[in-house]
């Protein structure tokens, strides 16, 4: 994955090899768009990604973000557009293919091959100096330049580093098809941060990362001296690396948008933005209005306001009825003329009401245990208004015990018992098995229909009104929904019975970062209990004021919630 600037000639194997470009280093995108079926993925990207960049790429799933990396990588080509490159870029996707025989070691030398070439050229100009031949001063001063641009006697060191701060395998005759996919992911990306490339575009960086892994990726990434393009959904990362930001989600007039001054200043300028946006389009809602009513005014007038009174003259009768249908004609002429010009904005998420009382009991769960999945027991006790937050390393048992709250899954030990009338909803890791050529609003409407039958709690809200799904998404069969519209389909299902305990179990995957903000907020406010499983920093310093039930590795290590 490490690439030149194709506009070089390629390189024999005697050839000098050439160093990083450093400051000159550079990936430039000129108007790009890009089309993949049907569907214009990209349209009019203008982006640079230079020495000293730190950029976030978001968006919504679906929004070509990956797909700009690639195209940045020379992977891709644009359907128009423009991509130049100098110096050397890496690109660390999501999954790594992989042949069968490939070992750690082999990304490694591959990762410090110009590193090992620079030195074996050094170590020959340095003889032929020593012995005197023609030009060799000049040789020897090339090979040293290029061995010190590229640091290549540190070069298997700073692997090495990455790979013990990320985690990874060290073993560097490990076959990598024997490694997880998490184990290969922080191989690769270990190898790509210890290499002197210039430029860095990693897509979803902390998957498959613990909190020890992030915080090195963190501190490697902020020190670098070279350029990087992120894509990533973890806030806190972007938060400590990001200072711009491109933003690919609609804007007013369908062209991406470019944010300064870090994390903070995308969030408030998207807000400004979104805001001017949805004023336009209000103003422009609203002269409609005006026109429509101005039009139906008049029309009025012309079926009853050009009667004179008794005893006027003809000739009066027609001058008024000309008048009234010349007001008439005009006003339909205005209401044909104008037009919506603002495309409508993108709709914020509605949290619907809930009518839980504060410290109506909902669930009391006591000595809870699941064999082999949850071993120490737990004892949890909620009502109305209530909030947990349930942390713990993979494996300790978190999605477990959310799925005996909910009712999904027995308990091995222990009672739970649930308020009779308590509605109680989980939003899993996992959708629940749907029709996949059901579209959204179908799938949507029979969840509701279900509710509605067992004698839920009035009528649901309808799924346009929550602000979740556009209305290309609703027409969608949910087989063809990404993972992060499916997601929002399954919440929307989790508030439309308006439930007195919310549970959410790693809320922040798979959606947007500005869905997780606005999440976050309905959280903190709604009077529904709510308990949240996850690993995300950033909604652990969010929700930090909350109580916290600390399960341990397999052995439940923390203590019981009350």
């Amino acid at each position: 994955m490490l690439r030149d600037d194709p506009s070089l000639p390629s390189q024999s194997s005697a050839a000098l090899p050439r160093g990083p470009a450093g400051a000159a280093a550079h990936v430039r995108a000129e108007g790009v768009t890009l089309s993949l079926g049907e569907r214009t993925v990209l349209s009019g990207v203008d982006v640079t990604v230079s020495a000293g960049s730190r950029l976030a790429v978001v968006g919504e799933n679906g929004r070509g973000k990956t797909t700009l990396l690639h195209v940045l990588a020379g992977d891709l080509n644009p359907d128009e557009g423009v991509v130049s490159r100098t110096g050397t870029l890496a690109l660390v996707e999501q999954t790594l293919e992989i042949a069968d025989d490939r070992t750690v070691g082999d990304l490694v030398r591959d990762a410090v091959g110009d590193s090992l070439a620079a030195l074996e050229r050094l170590d020959a100009a340095t003889v032929a100096l020593a012995a005197g031949e023609p030009g060799a001063e000049d040789a020897y001063a090339e090979a040293l330049e290029v061995a010190t641009v590229l640091d290549a006697w540190d070069a298997e060191r700073r692997i090495d580093l990455a790979l013990d701060g990320l985690g990874a395998c060290t073993d560097r005759s490990r076959r990598l098809a024997t490694l997880s996919v998490g184990q290969r992911y922080r191989v690769r990306l270990a190898v790509v941060l210890g290499a002197s490339t210039d430029l860095l575009l990693l897509d979803e960086p902390t998957n498959h990362l613990d909190a020890d892994a992030l915080d090195f990726l963190t501190r490697r990434l902020r020190e670098r001296p070279g350029g990087l393009a992120v894509v990533s959904h973890d806030r806190a990362l972007l938060r400590e690396v990001a200072t711009t930001f491109l933003d690919l989600d609609p804007s007013r007039d369908g062209l991406p948008r470019h944010y300064a001054g870090g994390y903070d200043g995308w969030v408030e300028g998207r807000r400004r933005e979104r805001e001017r946006w949805q004023q336009e389009h209000d103003a422009q809602l609203a002269e409609r209005a005006q026109l429509e009513q101005a039009a139906a005014d008049a029309r009025a007038r012309l079926l009853t306001g050009w009667r004179p009174d008794k005893g006027t003259g003809k000739h009066q009768r027609a001058t008024r009825t000309a008048g009234v249908v010349q007001a008439f004609n005009r006003r339909v002429e205005e209401l044909e003329r104008h037009r919506i010009t603002v495309p409508e904005p993108p709709r914020r998420l509605s949290w619907p009401d809930a009518a839980t009382r504060t410290g109506r009991p909902v669930l009391h769960g006591r000595g809870l245990t699941v064999a082999g999945r949850l071993e120490r027991a737990v004892d949890v006790s909620l009502t109305g208004g209530d909030r947990l937050l349930i942390t713990g390393p993979n494996g300790a048992g978190k999605s477990t015990l959310l799925a005996v709250l909910a009712g999904q899954l027995e308990p091995t030990h222990g009672q739970l018992r649930v308020h009779r009338e308590a509605r109680v909803v989980l939003l899993s890791q996992e959708v629940p098995p749907w029709n996949p050529d059901r579209t959204a609003h179908e799938t949507y409407r029979a969840h509701v229909d279900r509710l509605l039958a067992s004698g839920g709690p009035g009528q649901p809200p309808s799924l346009s009104g929550m602000g979740l799904l556009d209305a290309a998404t609703l027409r969608t069969p949910v087989g063809r929904l990404s993972q992060g519209q499916q997601r929002r389909l399954h919440l929307a299902m989790c508030l439309s019975s308006r439930p007195d305990l919310l549970m959410l179990d790693e809320p922040t995957n798979h959606l947007s970062i500005a869905l997780v903000d606005e999440l976050t907020q309905a959280l903190m406010t709604t009077s529904s209990a709510v308990v949240v499983a996850t690993h995300d920093r950033q909604m652990l310093a969010d929700l930090g004021g909350w109580p916290r039930l600390e399960l341990g590795a397999s052995l439940g290590e923390g203590p019981p919630h009350r």
